[in-house]
């Protein structure tokens, strides 16, 4: 697992992502929305990759823009793609060979563009197959690019800046700094840490912003976090939440609390979103995601015991 921290406080500190151009429509534009120029890379275990995952299914794009979904193991060389002979023996793994660049690992696809790349080999990493480069790796940008620059090539009833609207962009681009910085990247501050302090600083930080997202939740209009629709900020909180109970709470030592049995009103929302919500419960894969950070983080679990708990890993919709 590519780290990088602070030798002295023991804090994880994650590097910016690199690729960082935009599809547009605007004429002249360098990368232009075309179905079927684009691929998508993505992780079933990586929080940051969901995000584009369901925003993929919630525009209706998976026509327009292929996907490939890596293995759940993640070694010394980073993500690798599945063998044929892999998916030959468990096919229920929904992982693939690279079937564009005809890559074995994903640092391949990195260095095919920059061979003296030097960054993190990360997932999402949105691909131009027209030009052959990387235009994207950043979800938090591909995702606000894909809420409208595909307009025109998908159904009506996809179109519009649906998990962005303008009236809310102040109040979701607030609420996105604190859950990001507590919460989403809250979890690997706490379980990477490798001295006490810097542990107990993000934990107790984490939980803070779980009770705040709470009370949110208590006081909202609706199901979601901001109301009767779902917004920008329940994609970039839900990959959290829904691997919080059956990886974080144990893996990354966030055990103060429990989603399912301390936090009602998150725990109804997250239930919300995976069973009513086809786009969240489709690109939620259990197995990718325990046996990604229990057998990949060998620094955190040597052993590389996955462990059965908790059942089931979601409960359903009503207890």
């Amino acid at each position: 697992m590519q780290t990088d921290m602070d030798s002295n406080t023991g804090e994880f500190q994650r590097k910016p992502s690199v690729f960082r151009d935009t599809i547009s429509r605007a004429p002249g534009a360098q990368f232009p929305p075309e179905k079927g120029r684009y691929h998508l890379y993505v992780s079933y275990a990586c929080p940051w990759a969901h995000r584009t995952q369901i925003i993929r299914e919630l525009k209706g794009l998976q026509d327009i823009i292929s996907l490939s979904v890596v293995h759940w193991h993640m070694g010394s060389k980073g993500w690798r793609f599945a063998t044929e002979e892999e998916v030959a023996e468990s096919p229920e793994m929904i992982a693939a060979p690279e079937p564009v660049n005809g890559a074995t690992y994903l640092q391949e696809i990195y260095f095919k563009v920059d061979p003296q790349y030097s960054g993190r080999y990360t997932v999402p990493i949105l691909w131009d197959k027209k030009t052959d480069t990387i235009v994207n790796n950043e979800s938090s940008e591909i995702i606000r690019f894909l809420y409208t620059e595909f307009d025109d090539l998908v159904e009506e009833r996809f179109r519009g800046n649906l998990f962005y609207p303008e009236d809310k962009r102040g109040v979701i681009d607030e609420l996105n700094s604190w859950v990001y910085d507590t919460i989403n990247n809250g979890v690997y501050k706490s379980g990477i840490a490798t001295k006490q302090g810097a542990y107990e600083n993000a934990v107790t930080a984490l939980f803070a912003s779980l009770d705040r997202v709470e009370a949110l939740l208590k006081s909202s209009t609706g199901p979601y976090l901001l109301g009767k629709e779902i917004t920008e900020a329940d994609v970039r909180l839900y990959p959290t939440i829904v691997r919080f109970d059956p990886v974080y709470v144990q893996h990354f030592k966030c055990n103060i609390r429990m989603i399912r049995h301390d936090y009602p009103a998150i725990h109804k929302w997250l239930r919300h979103l995976y069973w009513k919500v086809p786009a969240f419960k489709e690109t939620t894969n259990f197995e990718h995601i325990k046996k990604h950070y229990t057998k990949s983080h060998t620094q955190i679990n040597p052993t590389g015991i996955t462990s059965l708990g908790p059942l089931p890993h979601i409960l359903p919709q009503e207890v």
